[in-house]
C-alpha cells in the first residue's frame, strides 16, 4: 500500500517551486533592466520597460493574492489571520485585514478580475478598488458585474476602475444602492482629529453628496474670488480659512453662484427605469436619489437630461433641447469632467482650450474645444505632448510614445430606437 503524501510537505514543495520561478523571473528582469539603463535608454524605451515590469508585477501580485486567500482559509478567524499576517509582512493589522478580504473576494467573487491580474493587465491595488465597490452585492449580482468589468478595467487607474465598478454595481442592483445610500446617510457625522504641532483635521463624514459638493463649490468659488495678485495665501489656505470663517461667523465674503450638475437619463426621470444617474465629480448615484434631488425646490443642482438613444445631453434644465446660450456652457456640460484620461475634476471648473491652436488655424467650435483642469491644461502645452481631436475623442500621445484616447463616455449604454 502506498503512503499518503504529507500536506505540509506538498505545500512546502509548492512554495519552493513558486519562489524558484519568481526569483528566476526577477533576476532576468533585473538583468535586462540594468543592461537597458546602462545603455541610457530613450524615454520611449523606458516607458516600454516600465510597462513590461508593471505587467510582471501584476502577475506576481496574482500569485500573492492566491497565497493570501489560501492563508485566510487556514486561519481560525479574520482577526487571528490579520494579526499573524501583519507580523509576517511587517504591515498594519488594518492593511492585513483589507488585503485578506480583497484576496478572498477576488478568488471567490470576482474570478474574471483575478484573471486580468494573472494576465498582467490589472494591479492588485486597482482590483482592490473593485472589491470595495462591489462588497455589498449579492453573489449573483457580483458575478454579473465581474463579467461586465472584464472588458472595462484594462488601462484604468484605481479611481476610474472604482467608478466603473460603482456604476456596474448600481445598475446590477439599483434597489440595493438606494438602501445603501439611505443607510450611509444615517451615519453622517463630524469628527475632530488632533494632529499635534498646533493643527487638527475637521472631517465631514458620510454627508449627503449633493450638499457636500455644493458646499465645497461655494467655498472654492469664494476662495478664488479672494485670490488677487496682492493675496499671499495659497488657494488651499484660502479654502481652509473661508470654510472656518463660514462655520464660526457665518460669513466669508459674498458667495458666488454655485451649481452642481446631475446627469440622468430621460427615461429615468420619467420613472420608466432605475438606471443610476451621475453627479459631476462624484460618480454614480441611485435613480431615486437623483429624482429627489432635481425635484427639490431651491436646489443648487442643475439637471442635465440625456438622450436615451445616445446617452449624451439633450436638455440643460432650462426647458430647451439644444444649447443656445454659449458654446462655453455646452462644452462644460458635454465633457462633464477634465478630458485628460483618468482625471475626474468636474468640467465646470475646467479651462477650455483649442486642440488645434487658434494661431495655427484652429476653430472655436465644439469639435475643437475641450475642457481641462488647470494641471492637465499645463501638461497639454508641455513640449512632447500631443493632443488631436478625432470624432469627439481626444487622442493623446505622451513624450514617451504611449497613446491614450479620451472618449466622451455616455451616461448609460445607448439604446436602439423602439420599432415603429
Amino acid at each position: 500500500m502506498g503512503t499518503r503524501a504529507d500536506p505540509m510537505e506538498s505545500m512546502d514543495m509548492y512554495q519552493e517551486e513558486v519562489v524558484h520561478v519568481l526569483e528566476g523571473r526577477a533576476s532576468t528582469l533585473l538583468e535586462r533592466a540594468s543592461a537597458g539603463l546602462a545603455e541610457k535608454y530613450s524615454r520611449r524605451a523606458a516607458v516600454r520597460l516600465l510597462a513590461a515590469v508593471d505587467a510582471q508585477l501584476a502577475k506576481l501580485e496574482a500569485v500573492r493574492a492566491d497565497a493570501l486567500a489560501m492563508f485566510g482559509d487556514l486561519c481560525g478567524s479574520e482577526r487571528d489571520g490579520a494579526a499573524e499576517l501583519a507580523l509576517v509582512l511587517a504591515i498594519t493589522e488594518n492593511q492585513a485585514t483589507r488585503e485578506l478580504s480583497h484576496a478572498r473576494s477576488l478568488r471567490s467573487r470576482l474570478p474574471k478580475v483575478m484573471g486580468l491580474m494573472r494576465a498582467g493587465k490589472v494591479r492588485f491595488y486597482t482590483a482592490g478598488k473593485v472589491c470595495e465597490a462591489t462588497s455589498w452585492l449579492s453573489e449573483s449580482a457580483v458575478r454579473e458585474v465581474d463579467a461586465v468589468l472584464e472588458s472595462r478595467l484594462v488601462g484604468k487607474n484605481p479611481l476610474s476602475a472604482r467608478r466603473a465598478a460603482c456604476y456596474a454595481a448600481a445598475k446590477a442592483d439599483p434597489e440595493g444602492l438606494a438602501r445603501r445610500t439611505r443607510k450611509r446617510r444615517e451615519q453622517r457625522a463630524v469628527h475632530l482629529v488632533h494632529n499635534g504641532a498646533g493643527v487638527a483635521d475637521l472631517l465631514l463624514v458620510d454627508a449627503p453628496v449633493e450638499r457636500a459638493v455644493a458646499a465645497y463649490t461655494r467655498i472654492d468659488n469664494m476662495a478664488k474670488a479672494l485670490k488677487t495678485k496682492d493675496e499671499p495665501r495659497k488657494l488651499d489656505q484660502l479654502r481652509s480659512d473661508v470654510a472656518l470663517d463660514l462655520l464660526l461667523t457665518g460669513t466669508g465674503g459674498t458667495p458666488p453662484k454655485a451649481e452642481v450638475y446631475v446627469y440622468l437619463d430621460y427615461l429615468t426621470l420619467a420613472k420608466l427605469n432605475d438606471n443610476p444617474a451621475d453627479l459631476a465629480g462624484h460618480g454614480p448615484i441611485s435613480a431615486s436619489l437623483a429624482r429627489d434631488l432635481v425635484a427639490t425646490p431651491g436646489a443648487v443642482l442643475r439637471r442635465i437630461i440625456t438622450e436615451p438613444a445616445t446617452g449624451q445631453p439633450i436638455e440643460l434644465g432650462r426647458r430647451r433641447y439644444r444649447p443656445t446660450a454659449t458654446v462655453d456652457e455646452f462644452l462644460r456640460i458635454r465633457d462633464r469632467e477634465c478630458r485628460h484620461p483618468g482625471c475626474h475634476r468636474p468640467a465646470h471648473f475646467a479651462e477650455l482650450d483649442h486642440n488645434k491652436p487658434w494661431s495655427r488655424g484652429g476653430t472655436t467650435d465644439v469639435a475643437q474645444l475641450h475642457g481641462y483642469c488647470k494641471r492637465h491644461h499645463r501638461i497639454k502645452h508641455t513640449p512632447g505632448w500631443k493632443h488631436v481631436a478625432e470624432n469627439g475623442d481626444v487622442v493623446i500621445t505622451t513624450p514617451g510614445g504611449s497613446r491614450h484616447v479620451s472618449r466622451l463616455v455616455p451616461l448609460h449604454e445607448p439604446r436602439a430606437a423602439a420599432p415603429p
